[in-house]
């Protein structure tokens, strides 16, 4: 029987439901997940290996207009990963306004087939389904268009189902044992990040990048020691927290996450750096891993 693989790219504006839909795909959580848009920075692969197949998802940032340095390298996580793509997997939520053409651009001159996937539509009725179908079949004329949740996992098993079809046959791109292309590390500094992003108010979580500087393995604990870097110094104070509070809470659920994902006991030390402007210095941004 012949191998099949191929690289499914998943894109949409923020807050669309990507990285749900990413880790139903998956069924592994690859993705953070917050209430709040653009939560997803890098191109994050997660790979669903079985015997006679092997499909490369990309999680992808979600798609805006740039402001600054930072934005522009997420962006060009985007391109690539549509550059690349066998399917690309097009998420729109139910209620958007239609404030899509920055999507739409992108995929004008792809010539991978694309699905357009109506997300949280269990907060919708079946006429405003039937007419987003319509607008979107007129708009992209993908390839197929899915009603889905992500959330409940609504149509994520039609979603695969598709996707194994379309896939072409070729060996596997990456070893079969493999979930990822990223490491441990990675996925501890985006734990850390998410609990920023759910704990923290206005443009806080925006400001801040978690790098972990240290991760020993001892036979009993994982000790690791990572530091939540910001603009400025009144973002400092607001990160740690009146006598140290916040620091301290963040600490605390993001360790349980850790331990959940390496199964293991973990000590897990914080500190605040302030790097002024860091996502408008590409020096920064290259050090960590948003610029080639």
């Amino acid at each position: 029987m012949s191998h099949k693989a191929g690289f499914v790219s998943i894109i949409g504006k923020p807050n669309a439901g990507k990285s749900t839909l990413m880790n139903a795909l998956v069924g592994e959580k690859m993705s953070i997940i917050t209430p709040k848009a653009q939560t997803t920075r890098h191109r994050i692969i997660g790979i669903v290996n079985e015997e006679d197949y092997q499909i490369v998802f990309s999680d992808t940032p979600g798609i805006i207009k740039p402001n600054y340095s930072l934005q522009e390298s997420m962006m060009s996580f985007v391109q690539g990963s549509i550059i690349d793509a066998d399917v690309i997997l097009f998420v729109t939520d139910i209620h958007e306004r239609h404030d899509e053409e920055d999507v739409i651009e992108k995929l004008r001159n792809t010539k991978s087939p694309v699905a357009v996937l109506i997300n949280k539509v269990d907060k919708s009725t079946e006429e405003e389904v039937k007419a987003k179908a319509a607008y979107w079949k007129e708009k992209v004329n993908p390839d197929v268009v899915f009603a889905l949740s992500a959330l409940l996992k609504y149509n994520v098993d039609g979603i695969m189902a598709y996707i194994k079809e379309k896939m072409p046959v070729h060996p596997p791109y990456y070893e079969k044992d493999e979930l990822t292309d990223k490491s441990v590390r990675f996925f501890v500094s985006e734990m850390i990040r998410e609990k920023i992003f759910k704990l923290y108010d206005k443009e806080i979580p925006y400001s801040t990048e978690v790098v972990v500087t240290s991760y020993k393995i001892e036979p009993k604990i994982t000790r690791i020691a990572a530091e939540i870097i910001v603009e400025r110094d009144s973002q400092k104070n607001i990160i740690i927290g009146t006598a140290g509070a916040m620091i301290k809470k963040v600490g605390t659920y993001a360790r349980q996450d850790i331990e959940e994902f390496i199964d293991g006991k973990v000590f897990l030390e914080l500190f605040v750096k302030v790097l002024p402007d860091w996502r408008s210095k590409k020096n920064y941004l290259k050090r960590f891993g948003y610029e080639d």
